[in-house]
């Protein structure tokens, strides 16, 4: 479903080369998948790649089939908008919107009608757990719950995959487990792809398939 082949990505961090070398990987529909490695190691410069946020200095970058990475800006912005969804480690809700609200916003810039966008986004928050905090603010929500609260905004426009950095680093151990396996049942259920970026030890454990990366090449692959 996720592509990359060949693609180097470098630039300069501290006086030293940095980025990603030569990495090619491919991701299966409908999996959880890591990109397990120290800071440094290239994660999140694969992920800004996967997620069309950057684009390779070499290389090609595929989704579902077609190379995406030379598309013209406008329509890597479209399927930013419509194909992909994206679970930062710091949340990034909008701290004056509700949940839903927050749900919403992938949706009302896509054009929905307010109806449909309502909808769905509250369908996406019943999944994740967050039915009864429809009209909390992101101020009212434990850690936990923001973060399902942004994966029911990556998960409401029915994204082909969502891009995921570190997503359990602002969480303690007894809301990061549940948050992985909301994730992998997800994949099962609704055949959504996930990417995580991760050195979490408890994440790494939790997906199918781990891409371990060490000083931007990847040097390890495992299928489980």
């Amino acid at each position: 479903m996720l592509e990359l082949r060949e693609v180097i990505r470098a630039y300069e961090l501290g006086g030293e080369r940095a980025g990603v070398f030569g990495v090619s990987l491919a991701v299966p529909k409908g999996c959880l998948a890591v990109l397990a490695g120290p800071s440094g190691s290239g994660k999140t410069t694969l992920l800004q790649l996967a997620g069309l946020l950057d684009l390779p200095d070499e290389g090609a970058v595929f989704l579902d089939g077609q190379e995406v990475s030379s598309l013209p800006e406008r329509e890597r912005c479209r399927l930013r908008l419509t194909r992909l969804g994206f679970v930062f480690q710091a949340f990034n809700l909008v701290p004056v919107l509700t949940a839903l609200e927050n749900a919403m916003l992938p949706l009302q810039l896509q054009g929905l009608a307010e109806d449909e966008a309502r909808r769905r986004a509250a369908a996406a928050l019943d999944r994740v757990g967050l039915a009864d905090r429809l009209h909390h603010r992101p101020g009212q929500l434990s850690g936990g719950q923001q973060q399902r609260a942004a994966i029911a905004r990556a998960l409401a426009p029915d994204p082909l995959l969502v891009l995921a950095d570190e997503p359990t680093a602002s969480l303690d151990h007894a809301h990061g487990g549940p948050l992985m396996d909301l994730m992998a049942e997800l994949a099962a259920e609704r055949g959504t792809t996930f990417l995580v970026a991760s050195h979490d030890p408890a994440v790494i454990a939790r997906a199918e398939h781990v891409f371990r990366l060490a000083d931007g090449r990847l040097i390890e692959e495992e299928h489980r």
